[in-house]
């Protein structure tokens, strides 16, 4: 399959970065879909797009559009992707995949009998060094995985005036930072080191009890003058700030701090594996440096060099060294993968993108963390049905 081409839908911070990444690859944006006419129509003559849809079913019907990008709210995205499957499309889909188990289960299960290409947009799993990290891990440089610890940290939340969908349930479920930003790090510590997370302890927390809704949208990650509008106050049942712990399948142990509330952090991840051989740091703010610690010799910091990392990353990774690669280059290399799989009928050896089977998992283990918090205890996840 050559003549590849795609549709995306929703045109926020996200679906823009979508339609930028698909641009760099040269892939051919049919047409997109906003939230209405006019949006989509302003979008469309700002971005030099041809096609605009009036309709999903509009949309799904174009026999030009091969693969669906889902870019919109999360409470969408199962009834979205279940009507592009049923459409014979291929689907990348934002997370999370659906609002519950139930729901993902039932896409995961649909895709494979439609027998179509369908990916999570976990973009992290792609900067270069984490990429390398994953390959020095599974050639065994660390030895075996102890403690595998980070964190996932934004202030866009942190004022009372701050506003955004994802804090009305109905549109974006009822975990906020763990769906939202957890589920992005429980991905990579499962993706860095091959062992899923069997078990989970979690305590939520509401540090903001009521937020002021203002009268008209604002925008994902808006400045503090438009999300400032004046408005309604509304009571928070989402959590602002999560703290987990969690056991992998091999016995390592971990833990995560998650929040949307600190102050200066914009979108700080990190992680960090301790074995039994060495250990591997990384921050999302600082890509481009991978921290490898050792007992009896100097500790090392390489920084990202495709000449000095494994064959099977160069091919992953867009710049020479010396030249930085960031967060919108992550999803490029995710399409690149994606798109690669639907002309290939294959799915890539290395550079795995997440399907909805891994959305799936990721479903379960929100429940699990749901289910830990409310009743304060450990959850295995064969307790939710994994």
């Amino acid at each position: 399959m050559s003549n590849v081409r795609a549709a995306v839908v929703g045109l926020g911070f996200t679906g823009r970065t979508h339609i930028a990444s698909l641009r760099r690859l040269g892939i051919d944006v049919c047409g997109v879909m906003g939230v209405n006419e006019q949006e989509s129509r302003s979008a469309a003559a700002e971005l030099n797009l041809g096609c605009v849809y009036r309709s999903y079913g509009e949309l799904l019907t174009d026999p030009n559009v091969t693969v669906v990008h889902l870019c919109t709210p999360n409470h969408l995205h199962y009834p979205q992707a279940k009507a592009a499957l049923l459409a014979g499309k291929h689907v990348v889909c934002e997370k999370p995949l659906a609002m519950t188990p139930a729901e993902s289960a039932e896409l995961v299960a649909l895709a494979q009998e439609k027998g179509v290409f369908t990916a999570v947009n976990y973009n992290l799993r792609f900067y270069p060094l984490v990429q390398e990290a994953r390959m020095r891990i599974a050639a065994g440089e660390v030895g075996t995985p102890y403690l595998i610890h980070g964190g996932y940290l934004q202030d866009w939340l942190l004022l009372k005036t701050d506003w955004n969908w994802r804090l009305n349930p109905e549109q974006g479920g009822h975990l906020r930072v763990v769906a939202d930003i957890g589920t992005h790090w429980m991905d990579l510590a499962s993706y860095l080191t091959g062992l899923k997370i069997t078990a989970v302890m979690a305590d939520l927390v509401t540090l903001l009890p009521t937020r002021i809704k203002p009268a008209g949208e604002v925008e994902t990650f808006a400045s503090k003058v438009q999300a400032a509008q004046g408005g309604e106050e509304v009571t928070m049942t989402t959590e602002d700030a999560a703290t987990l712990l969690v056991r992998f399948e091999n016995g390592a142990r971990g833990t995560v701090t998650l929040s949307q509330v600190s102050a200066g952090r914009k979108n700080y991840l990190w992680w960090e594996i301790n074995g039994s051989q060495a250990s591997m740091r990384w921050e999302q703010e600082d890509p481009n440096q991978l921290w490898i610690g050792h007992r009896e010799t100097a500790n090392q910091q390489l920084i990202k060099d495709p000449g000095l990392m494994d064959p099977a990353v160069r091919r992953l990774t867009g710049y020479p060294g010396g030249h930085a690669e960031g967060y919108p280059d992550t999803f490029v290399m995710l399409f690149k993968q994606f798109y690669g799989a639907v002309r290939s009928g294959k799915l890539p050896e290395t550079g795995s993108f997440a399907t909805f089977a891994d959305g799936h998992h990721e479903m379960l283990l929100c429940q699990a963390v749901q289910l830990s918090a409310r009743q304060k205890r450990w959850v295995d996840l064969s307790e939710v049905g994994a």
